[in-house]
């Protein structure tokens, strides 16, 4: 007996499984969406909230973001909510910075402050770097299936493949070959594609290039995160007359005759009719909420290998905004950099100091407080993904989203991660620890570190609202085997049993949110052309005011 019939079922809240979801609510389909035990981005401790984990919206540029905007004519609102980030990258190491304005003026002067000697190459680069992102641009801004399935999307996918520069580029190709090895420059740029791609391992040429030019090419930031983006999703869904039970979970995944026909969810007895199942899982995991029933032969005998073996570590830090230099903007990378002594001429990013404390009492853990002192860059001293979030009045506190790609088996265990994000921000921030409030990560299971003065005391983790009591799993970064179409796939769209669709960050790994887009946009056309009267109606909705 069938609870009720959707056209789709949607399990999971990521990027992909939302957009999914709206573009076919839009399109005139009966959408659920099932939040499938996945936590919401924030949690909070008393009036303090924090964030489970950064985002970035670096797919904001994407022509898969801005044609998802033009069908839902959600232009300008869109434009309403979001803020450029200014400088949009900031690269922060010992007594170095270098920022990433808009202005590309102001930016080679940064180049001609910090790298004089590379001036050349850094302009050779970026002029690279729009060329490349202009023909993705046009490459992608098309209807394709990315990755393509049949040999009649192979093909037509193909046409599209072929526009984009070093897409059939060996693996190991190296875009930044003129720059000296081990150059800080260089490790900018490899940074910020690790931490954008879904990947455990640096990705494909082209996906370099496209990666770091989301950095670099007009950042926009929403001031609530993730959870702005969420908000603004689901308010689409169910304005289209979508339903969402975020707090829900699948028991599992109903199949009739080999086909995905329904879910089932936690606490039911009977299972609520589908004609697609879409999901941001993995297609491991679905086939084993489906109890192993249904599975093509042809799963069984290709289906690539997930793995992972490396999670991202997020930090949530509440200081007052009084112990942040002025120059900290709101995306930035530490670095632990060893510079030769000859190249320590750039800005630390040092603020007036306070009142003078001796280097060895209590508060200060025996730290050096002195902003001419830093800490050596150890083997434990992490890369850090930082964000500032400045809280709205009449708080005066800010909050920071500290972020390290943390290996299974690495020097730094979980236990010490925290710490380990800690030193290396008051490193290179070295009045901060006299002004946290508020130190937690969800993904340790420690208890949450209160500062009252200089004095750190522990508060159980039960008294978090939205979180765990325990340890929360990180978000993990992918190795797929073997690699999927042009070095960037990973899982089909179309998933292990028929009438399945994976919109998640297994499907193009390789170009991080963007990926989950395209899977987002190629699910909701399979699910369209099953209907010609809706494919029909998609086509002559468009109005002439957004298109213009």
């Amino acid at each position: 007996m069938i609870h009720k019939h959707y056209d789709v079922i949607v399990l999971g809240r990521s990027i992909g499984a939302l957009t999914a979801a709206a573009l076919l609510a839009r399109r005139d389909f009966t959408v659920m969406v099932v939040g499938h035990g996945e936590r919401p981005p924030t949690y909070r401790l008393d009036q303090h909230v924090l964030r489970r984990r950064a985002f970035t919206m670096l797919a904001e540029p994407s022509p898969a973001w801005r044609r998802f905007l033009v069908e839902l004519a959600q232009s300008q609102t869109w434009k309403r909510r979001i803020v450029p980030a200014a400088p949009m990258l900031q690269a922060v190491a010992p007594r170095r910075r270098l920022d990433v304005p808009p202005d590309m003026v102001l930016f080679g002067r940064e180049i001609d402050r910090e790298f004089p000697e590379l001036r050349r190459v850094v302009d050779e680069l970026y002029a690279e770097l729009a060329h490349v992102n202009g023909a993705a641009d046009d490459a992608f801004s098309h209807d394709a299936l990315w990755p393509p399935g049949t040999f009649w999307e192979r093909r037509e996918t193909a046409r599209y493949a072929a526009m984009l520069p070093y897409a059939r580029a060996e693996p190991d190709a190296d875009l930044l070959v003129e720059f000296p090895r081990g150059h800080l420059f260089r490790s900018i740029v490899t940074q910020s594609v690790l931490f954008a791609t879904d990947l455990s391992a640096l990705p494909p040429p082209f996906a370099v290039a496209r990666l770091h030019g989301a950095w670099t090419r007009g950042l926009m930031t929403l001031p609530r995160g993730e959870e702005e983006l969420e908000e603004f999703l689901l308010e689409r869904i169910l304005a289209h007359g979508g339903r969402c039970l975020l707090d829900e979970r699948a028991a599992s995944v109903h199949v009739r005759r080999g086909t995905a026909a329904g879910v089932v969810l936690d606490g039911d007895d009977h299972p609520n009719g589908s004609s697609f199942v879409i999901t941001d899982m993995d297609g491991e995991t679905l086939a084993s909420l489906a109890g192993g029933e249904g599975i093509h032969k042809r799963a069984l005998r290709e289906w690539p290998r997930i793995t992972s073996s490396v999670g991202r570590f997020v930090v949530s830090l509440i200081v007052r905004r009084e112990g942040l230099p002025e120059p900290l903007g709101p995306e930035a990378l530490l670095l632990p950099f060893h510079s030769p002594p000859s190249a320590l001429a750039g800005r630390a990013m040092t603020s007036p100091p306070p009142p003078s404390r001796a280097p060895g009492d209590a508060a200060s853990g025996g730290r050096p407080s002195s902003p001419r002192q830093t800490r050596p860059a150890g083997p434990l001293r992490p890369v850090v993904h930082l964000q500032r979030c400045d809280l709205p009045p009449p708080s005066t506190d800010t909050l920071l989203v500290a972020e390290i790609l943390l290996p299974d088996r690495g020097p730094l265990s979980l236990l010490e991660a925290r710490q380990a994000v800690l030193d290396a921000l008051t490193a290179e921030l070295p009045f901060l620890e006299r002004h946290l409030v508020l130190v937690d990560s969800v993904h340790d299971g420690l208890p949450v570190w209160l500062y009252d003065g200089q004095r750190r005391r522990l508060v159980e983790r039960a008294a978090l609202k939205g979180a765990a009591p325990g340890a929360e799993p990180m978000v993990r970064q992918l190795e797929v085997d073997p690699p999927g179409y042009l070095g960037l796939a990973g899982e089909p769209i179309r998933g292990p049993i028929e009438r399945t669709l994976l919109v998640g960050r297994s499907v193009l790994p390789g170009l991080g949110q963007e990926g989950q887009l395209l899977a987002a946009w190629g699910a909701a056309r399979l699910v369209t052309r099953t209907d010609r009267r809706k494919e029909r109606m998609r086509r002559d909705m468009w109005s002439k005011v957004e298109i213009g």
